[in-house]
């Protein structure tokens, strides 16, 4: 085994290595750029050092530099995570050039693999079934339009470099191919520097399912079943899950052994994923190969027990696979939501900012792979995905209303989130029903009356804890934003304002507050739609606010979350009730002094005027 490995990455991957290797009681290095300084990464690792500054390509993508730095720190080999050089053969070649281990496949089966035209050429000699087209390189307009023509449209425009939905686009005419080719090159040479294209038939109603595989350097290739990945947006992937809806022992075998066929054809080593396109028969046709641990894999891990990071460290230092195809069982079902800073409701657009607060779900079959916590501050440099919420259950059922708990107790503020979309998400019967394709989301967002739509109205009840918490809040902060929470709140006997939402008329409220000096730390009641599997924090009880909104009383009493926020600046997170259930709510003030305010299923905007 390895004494020290180098993690040549980031984020909550880089954590997920790091933790790896403490299992293994091997010694991690982290790297970082100058925006990283004081990641969560950069903390957890047994030593760190600078790459360069917040410019990926001149810190994360710098080959010389990382390898400089794996040689002068001393490790034995380097794990490349995913993204980034994951799957960049230079890299590989560099690292195994310079006397280290690339925890991965070679740079050959990564180069083999890597073009997804020579790839599929692979895959037929292979035996293995692809999808229609992709025979050669698209060398201009007329030829793409013969190409298109015999396929039938619609058919794809795909980059044979990279992936995750960049340079692909979807061509239903051929009015639409030109403009699509344009800027599938554009989108593909800026991303992965190769403007290469080739036509694909696009198939209707497919699902995207992806077969995990291991192979050692003993001869063993095996899977470990398949992940569903059809709940994408723009091509990207946002909810994984294991097994797929509806999959046969069959179709499961056959699948497999297609990836296990496909890999030994290359002469395939360490942990990869063969992804395949499902049609509405159940005829599966092979996509790609990702050379490298994939995002989603936990829920693999999930329902099959296997810590595929900490093998994949075992394979690269020589071992073997320690079980038999016949040992790999699937138990239960997991399912991954993957949690961005970003906005769903206007288009998915990143939202980096200051993470003012963080409260994880905790509690049985709940896991979180995070590379963020309260304090830190989300960069417009790189990926916008701060962390990955992963359940198991005893069965999808188990799994969803395990996911819909953890959905519900996982609050973060500061930057916007796709939390609340997500809650919308399981709550939706087409997603609840399983079944679902690659079109789904998209298709549902834009269906009228669709759960996944922000809802058009707010409770009463929420409407008021919303609008009273803003001007209590509003008074106690005065004109500082970052005032201690210590007593400022407490301090507040009464105040005033009126307050406007978003396209509304403004509304007068008047709060009153009855501070409850015990100030003792309870255990807070569950949440709506949480329950004690979920784990709450404590929350500290500030007492009872009264409001009158538009000739109406309201009465709430009012506690914050203990321990969810920064510490030393003002309470974020509050639970709210009536004598019933506690509805929770995150209420962040804005550098202009207008106020955001987390709902469960949205983010509301409220600007103030005192009266």
């Amino acid at each position: 085994m390895f004494g020290k490995i180098l993690i040549a990455n980031r984020g909550e991957i880089a954590v997920r290595v790091i933790r790896a290797c403490r299992a293994l009681g091997v010694r991690s290095v982290a790297i970082h750029s100058e925006a990283d300084v004081d990641a969560l990464h950069v903390r957890m690792a047994d030593e760190a050092h600078p790459c360069g500054p917040a410019r990926a390509t001149e810190s994360y993508l710098d080959i010389p530099g990382i390898v400089g730095i794996a040689l002068r720190c001393g490790a034995e080999a380097v794990h490349p995570g995913y993204g980034f050089l994951s799957e960049n053969a230079d890299f590989a070649q560099a690292v195994e050039e310079a006397g280290l281990v690339f925890i991965g496949p070679s740079p050959a089966v990564i180069r083999a693999m890597g073009g997804k035209i020579p790839a599929r050429e692979r895959m037929r000699a292979a035996g293995v079934r692809v999808v229609p087209g992709g025979e050669r390189a698209i060398d201009g307009l007329e030829s793409a339009r013969l190409e298109a023509e015999a396929f039938g449209y619609p058919v794809l425009v795909k980059a044979s470099a990279g992936g995750g939905g960049r340079g692909m686009r979807r061509v239903n005419d051929e009015a639409e191919l030109e403009s699509a080719l344009e800027r599938a090159a554009s989108e593909a040479l800026a991303a992965f520097g190769d403007d290469t294209l080739y036509l694909e038939k696009y198939l209707s109603g497919p699902r995207h399912i992806e077969i995990q595989i291991l192979a050692d350097r003993h001869g063993k290739t095996l899977h470990l079943g398949e992940r569903e990945c059809s709940i994408q947006r723009r091509h990207q992937k946002l909810v994984e899950e294991s097994p797929a809806f509806g999959m046969t022992e069959a179709v499961r075998a056959a699948m497999g052994e297609a990836a296990v066929r496909a890999a030994q054809s290359v002469g395939y080593v360490g942990a990869g994923t063969c992804e395949f396109m499902m049609d509405s028969t159940g005829a599966f046709y092979f996509l790609e190969m990702n050379t490298r641990i994939q995002v989603e894999h936990p829920v693999t891990e999930a329902v099959t027990g296997i810590d595929l990071v900490a093998l994949q460290i075992r394979i690269a230092a020589g071992e073997p696979i320690p079980f038999a195809q016949s040992d790999v069982k699937l138990a239960g079902h997991a399912i991954e939501a993957r949690i961005y800073a970003e906005d769903p409701d206007t288009g998915f657009v990143p939202s980096p900012g200051p993470l003012l607060a963080w409260h994880a779900p905790e509690g049985p079959g709940i896991r979180l792979d995070s590379g963020f916590e309260a304090g830190q501050t989300v960069t417009p440099h790189y990926d916008a995905m701060l962390a990955k919420l992963i359940v198991h259950g005893s069965d999808r059922a188990d799994a969803l209303a395990r996911l819909a708990r953890a959905l519900d107790d996982y609050w973060i503020a500061g930057v916007r989130t796709g939390l609340p979309f997500l809650r919308r998400l399981v709550a939706n019967p087409g997603f609840a029903a399983g079944g679902y394709d690659t079109g789904f989301l998209e298709a549902e967002i834009a269906r009228a009356g669709s759960t996944l739509a922000v809802p058009r109205t707010i409770e009463e009840e929420t409407r008021a804890a919303m609008l009273a918490l803003v001007v209590w809040r509003s008074a106690a902060a005065g004109s500082d934003p970052t005032r201690e929470r210590e007593g400022g709140l407490e301090e507040i006997a009464d105040a005033s304002a009126r307050v406007t939402l978003a396209k509304q008329v403004p509304v007068e409220v008047e709060i009153s507050f009855a501070p409850e000096r015990a100030a003792a730390l309870l255990a807070a009641p569950a949440a709506s739609g949480t329950s004690a599997e979920a784990a709450a924090p404590s929350s500290r009880r500030l007492g009872t606010l009264r409001a009158q909104i538009e000739g109406r009383s309201f009465e709430f009493e009012v506690a914050y979350l203990d321990g969810a926020g920064t510490p030393g600046t003002e309470p974020i997170l509050f639970e709210v009730g009536r004598g019933g259930p506690k509805m929770r709510l995150s209420v962040v003030r804005k550098k202009n002094g207008d106020f955001e305010v987390g709902l469960r299923d949205q983010v509301v905007k409220l600007k103030l005027a005192k009266t």
